[in-house]
């Protein structure tokens, strides 16, 4: 375990160049312009999206709602979080939906005004940027290196979240407890996964911390027994944040939403900006969540093409970390050689050299349709015989 820090920052732009790049998976069309290759006959595995697409009933809702575009869309999201609260057994009058979970990630900060945040390094970056843009907030990273598999200790996360002093740590701000701490569960671009009972105890030490613990369901529709969103109504120290991308695929519409306890979702609402998410996304949504059969073929897909790319990856003899979530993270001596050659024949996978804890050994692949899998498999072999 290593931890490192962040001063405080007065200006963003005075302190920009402390935070991680914010370039992320997914940017197939500034990839298309650097290669000539037409944005359709990319295969991205940079972004770790369900290969199933978008279900054919959400298609038929978009399709069907266009003409009330008219409209603005419904503030209060009415429908659609009773939709989540019937998904998920909790209060509808808990959720607050946003434009993307990371809307939610950018608001939590400047409506809490966290002195000091706790962050796992690595893991998405927007926890760090969103908190680097106040004058008050110092960043903490609690980092799980590669002799532990990147696999976060609970225990230990817990003793730097409540600042209790040790050797291990390394910054001035160690003695200090978190107002504020992020975990990504399953984490991205790890794939590691905390059991629920874990997340819950760390929950419970940061209550008692008076710490706000914000959990990062993004991945967590893959291996949902693990969540913690109906434990909200009984913590007024835990949010839990959810996502529509990754496993609904409904990437380009920005839909997301977050859980929050009754003693504070008040604040929170109060400083959201009004019509964030649009007709489409809020229909599309609803949708999403009823599609029982497209829930269904998402865990059999999974499974099977996980299966097949972990089989292929000890074939191939690549090092790969165990993952809850669709995608990998792969490590590979010769990355950057492997990222431009398969750039070269139209196929993207994800460097994870601006991911904190991480270097330029390590990138990330998500697992699409057989197919594409294929594809990605056999270009890896080929890459790495000659590299």
């Amino acid at each position: 375990m290593e931890i490192t820090g962040l001063t405080g920052q007065k200006r963003y732009d005075r302190i920009s160049h402390y935070l991680p790049d914010s370039e992320h998976g997914g940017n197939v069309y500034r990839i298309s312009e650097e290669t000539g290759i037409p944005v359709g006959k990319l295969l991205d595995f940079s972004a770790s999206i369900n290969p199933l697409g978008i279900s054919g009933r959400v298609k038929e809702v978009i399709n069907g709602e266009l003409d009330n575009l008219v409209n603005y869309p419904d503030p209060d999201t009415k429908a659609l979080k009773h939709k989540i609260a019937q998904y998920h057994g909790i209060d509808a009058e808990s959720v607050i939906c946003g434009n993307g979970s990371t809307e939610l990630i950018y608001l939590l900060p400047r409506v809490l005004r966290p002195k000091k945040v706790l962050v796992t390094a690595p893991t998405f970056s927007e926890y760090e940027r969103a908190c680097g843009l106040s004058q008050e907030s110092r960043v903490m990273s609690y980092e799980s290196g590669k002799d532990k598999k990147f696999r976060i200790n609970a225990d230990d996360f817990i003793s730097v979240m409540q600042g209790r002093r040790n050797s291990e740590l390394k910054t001035p701000y160690s003695s200090l407890k978190s107002d504020m701490a992020f975990l990504c569960n399953p984490n991205n671009p790890t794939g590691g996964l905390l059991s629920r009972e874990d997340v819950l105890r760390i929950a419970d030490a940061a209550r008692d911390a008076g710490c706000v613990l914000v959990v990062d369901e993004a991945f967590i529709d893959f291996c949902p027994d693990h969540s913690v969103i109906k434990d909200v109504q009984d913590n007024p120290f835990l949010i839990v944040l959810r996502s529509m991308t990754k496993f609904f695929a409904l990437t380009g519409l920005r839909i997301g939403y977050g859980v929050f306890h009754k003693d504070i979702i008040g604040k929170i609402k109060r400083l959201k900006e009004p019509w964030s998410v649009n007709n489409l996304a809020q229909r599309a949504a609803v949708t999403a969540l009823e599609d029982r059969a497209y829930i269904n073929e998402t865990f059999r897909i999974m499974k099977k093409e996980k299966e097949y790319m972990e089989k292929n990856f000890q074939a191939i003899g690549m090092e790969y970390f165990p993952s809850a979530a669709n995608f990998y993270l792969l490590r590979l001596e010769s990355a950057g050689k492997v990222i431009v050659g398969l750039k070269k024949k139209g196929v993207l996978i994800r460097d994870c050299s601006n991911f904190k804890g991480l270097d330029h050994a390590y990138v990330r692949v998500a697992v699409k349709s057989h197919d594409d899998n294929v594809v990605l498999l056999n270009e890896l072999q080929r890459l790495l015989a000659v590299t």
